[in-house]
C-alpha cells in the first residue's frame, strides 16, 4: 500500500506584499516640524495681528491706524529684531499644538480609508477636523499663552511689562506668580477657535482644491496647493477670527483689584461689540489672513516634502505625499 499523501501549506508573508508605511509616531513628528518651519515665515505677521488684537482693549483708542502702520511702528520703536518677539514660544506652540492636530486628523483619516476602503465625506472630514483642531490645541494652550504675551508685551508702558526673557522663562514664572492654571487660561476659547479652524480649513481646502481642478483644469502642484489654501485661508480667517480676539484678550487680560478684566469668551465678545463696534471682531484682519494662507500652504507644502524623503530614504519606498 503507498503511503497517504500530505498535504503541505504555504503562508505567504502579507509584509512581502505590503510596502511599509510612515508610523503613526513619525506622522506627528512630521506634522510639527512643517508648521515650525512655517512659523518662522510668518512670526512678524502673527506679532502684527496680536498688536492689533489687543490694542482697544478696555474701550480705550487704538494707538496703531493700519495693520501697516503697527508693523513700521514696532520696526520704528522696538527694532526689527521685535517682529521675532516670542519665536520661542511660536515654535514651542507649532512643536505641541500642530503636531497634535495634524498627527490626530492624519491618524483619524488614515484610519477611516482602511475601515471603509473610501474616502471620507465632507461631513466626515469636518468632524475629524474639529477633534484633532480641539485635542491640538489642548497640549498647545500653555505655548499659546506666552506667546500672546510676549508679542504683546512691547506695546505696555514699561512699569507694566512682564518682560519675559525666554518661553521657557515665561512658562515658568506663570505658574510660580499665577498657579499653574494660569498656563490653561483661555483654554476653552482656544479650543474653540482651533475646532472652528480646523474644520473650515481642512474642509475648505479640499473642497477649493478639488474646485478649482475641475473648473480651470489645474494640474496638482504648488501653484494649486497656493491658489486652494488662499480661498481656505479667507473662509478660515472670516469664520474663527471674533472667536480667535476673545482668546487673544482673555489670555492677554491682567487681574485687577483682584477681579479679572472677562469673566469669559462671551463676556469679551460683548464688550468689543459694545465698546468698540462690531466690526472691531475682525480687527487684524489683513495681517491674520496674510498669516493664515502663507502659513497654510507652506505647511501643507512642507509636510508633503518631508512625507516624501521619509518616505525615499528612510523607509525606501515612493510616496505621494501625506495622503491628506
Amino acid at each position: 500500500m503507498s503511503a497517504p499523501a500530505t498535504t503541505v501549506s504555504v503562508t505567504t508573508p502579507k509584509s512581502s506584499s505590503d510596502p511599509p508605511k510612515v508610523s503613526n509616531a513619525m506622522k506627528f513628528v512630521l506634522g510639527g516640524t512643517s508648521g515650525m518651519g512655517a512659523t518662522m515665515v510668518v512670526q512678524p505677521l502673527d506679532l502684527v495681528k496680536t498688536r492689533m488684537q489687543v490694542a482697544g482693549a478696555g474701550g480705550g483708542k487704538s494707538e496703531y491706524k493700519s495693520s501697516l502702520d503697527c508693523l513700521m511702528s514696532v520696526v520704528r520703536n522696538e527694532g526689527p529684531f521685535k517682529l521675532y518677539a516670542g519665536i520661542g514660544a511660536a515654535l514651542l506652540r507649532q512643536a505641541t499644538y500642530t503636531t497634535g492636530r495634524l498627527g490626530v486628523y492624519t491618524y483619524l483619516n488614515d484610519s477611516y480609508k482602511e475601515k471603509f476602503s473610501s474616502e471620507p465625506t465632507l461631513i466626515t472630514r469636518m468632524g475629524m477636523g474639529m477633534a484633532a483642531g480641539a485635542c491640538g490645541a489642548l497640549v498647545g494652550t500653555p505655548a499659546e499663552v506666552a506667546l500672546i504675551r510676549m508679542t504683546a508685551d512691547g506695546r505696555l508702558p514699561l512699569a507694566e511689562r512682564r518682560n519675559y526673557t525666554s518661553v521657557v522663562n515665561a512658562l515658568s514664572r506663570i505658574t510660580t506668580e499665577e498657579g499653574f492654571a494660569a498656563l490653561f487660561r483661555g483654554c476653552i476659547p482656544t479650543m474653540g477657535r482651533a475646532m472652528v479652524v480646523n474644520m473650515a480649513q481642512l474642509s475648505s481646502y479640499s473642497t477649493a482644491k478639488a474646485y478649482i481642478v475641475q473648473k480651470f483644469e489645474m494640474q496638482d502642484g504648488i501653484k494649486l496647493h497656493f491658489c486652494a489654501s488662499m480661498i481656505s485661508g479667507f473662509i478660515t480667517t472670516v469664520a474663527s477670527m471674533p472667536v480667535d480676539i476673545a482668546k487673544t484678550r482673555i489670555q492677554n487680560m491682567k487681574t485687577i483689584d483682584g477681579k479679572p478684566e472677562y469673566k469669559g469668551a462671551i463676556d469679551v465678545l460683548l464688550k468689543v461689540g459694545r465698546h468698540e463696534g462690531v466690526f472691531a471682531l475682525w480687527k487684524g484682519f489683513t495681517p491674520y489672513f496674510c498669516r493664515l494662507g502663507p502659513h497654510t500652504v507652506l505647511t501643507f507644502i512642507i509636510l508633503e516634502q518631508l512625507n516624501q524623503l521619509y518616505s525615499r530614504h528612510v523607509l525606501g519606498v515612493e510616496s505621494k505625499g501625506s495622503g491628506l
